[in-house]
């Protein structure tokens, strides 16, 4: 049975609570970029030799020519705002005592959205050059969690 296909026995709808468990798997390329997060404390891409292109985050494929990407870089350990916003509420909807400011931070021909730090709004502008700021070595996990925000550079 294909998935538009339905089974004529099966159940309208569940009553209930339905336990649905999963594990999400970052992938080669993503298991690349968190590990060198984690160990070494820096931020890698590819790059595609056909385009020009270095992705950050790393994949394994360009997305404009389809090239196998094998080349790993370096992206730098500055980056600079693209754009910004703020944050009034949590994940759950709980009002935060203080807004957080979320940047799309271009590091490469890509970037990460994440936190920024040591920074107050007014002092903040699209073009702001950014650093990571990491976790102690010692308590990192693998994850863009290990980037504790980015902060400007001077």
């Amino acid at each position: 049975m294909t998935l538009l296909e339905r089974d004529p026995n099966a159940p309208v709808f569940w009553k209930g609570n339905m336990p649905v468990t999963s594990r999400y798997t970052f992938g080669l390329a993503g298991e690349r970029f968190f590990r060198a997060i984690k160990d070494e404390g820096r931020i890698l891409g590819t790059r595609c030799p056909e385009c020009d292109i270095t992705y950050v985050p790393a994949t394994l494929f360009c997305e404009r020519c389809m090239a196998e990407l094998t080349e790993w870089v370096d992206a730098g350990e500055i980056g600079e705002v693209h754009t910004y916003t703020l944050l009034f509420e949590d994940m759950d909807g709980n009002r935060l005592p203080e807004p957080e400011i979320v940047a799309f931070v271009r590091l490469g021909d890509g970037g990460l959205v994440h936190r920024l730090g040591e920074v107050e709004l007014d002092e903040l502008y699209i073009g702001m050059n950014v650093e990571p700021v990491f976790k102690p070595a010692a308590e990192r996990t693998g994850s863009i969690l290990d980037i504790l925000y980015f902060r400007p550079v001077d």
